[in-house]
């Protein structure tokens, strides 16, 4: 009597003891996803990347961004951008900077932007007809208005405060895509 007790007891008992042991890590698997914070709820990154090549021409640029959306019309962030230019035997730029960005939508489909931004620009020119170093600090304040759908605006802005011997670009109307996730 005491095989059979012992047989039972074992077929009883190894397997509760097996479902045991295998069953807590399972379990212990299933806690809750942790919940963002109320701050970051509201945060939005996005940014920019850009690429150009010609015959001995290079442009590349990487503008990182972030904003906090207040409510679904207004938004106000900063941004970062790095870019590198040259063409070759002739001209060299690095362009670093930050922005202060503020976004408004009168209606969802209608943003209205105003960014401040501040670039530090070094030039080399080293060609046979002009040889100049420059380095200066160069403010840009856009006003822009765009098109939006969901998570990416598309427009058109101007800087007010253009000076065409120092901007880097050529014109102070610009177009954009803004793309915040």
């Amino acid at each position: 009597m005491t095989d059979l007790t012992s047989i039972s007891l074992k077929k009883i008992l190894l397997p509760i003891l097996f479902l045991c042991l295998f069953s807590v890590p399972g379990f212990s698997q299933q806690t809750p996803p942790k919940q963002k914070s109320e701050f970051w709820r509201h945060v939005r990154f996005g940014g920019g990347i850009g690429l150009g090549f010609g015959d001995g021409f290079f442009s590349g640029t990487l503008a990182p961004s972030a904003i906090y959306e207040f409510n679904w019309q207004f938004a106000l962030g900063v941004g970062l951008n790095f870019s590198y230019n040259t063409q070759k035997d002739f001209y060299k730029s690095t362009i670093v900077g930050g922005s202060l960005i503020g976004l408004f939508r009168p209606i969802e489909q209608i943003q209205l932007s105003a960014e401040f931004e501040e670039m530090n620009i070094s030039r080399n020119y080293d060609s046979r007809l002009i040889y100049k170093d420059d380095n200066y600090w160069y403010p840009a304040l856009y006003l822009g208005a765009g098109y939006s759908t969901h998570n990416v605006t598309i427009g058109i802005r101007y800087d007010v405060l253009y000076d065409r011997d120092k901007s880097i670009y050529a014109d102070p109307w610009a177009p954009f895509v803004r793309v915040y996730f």
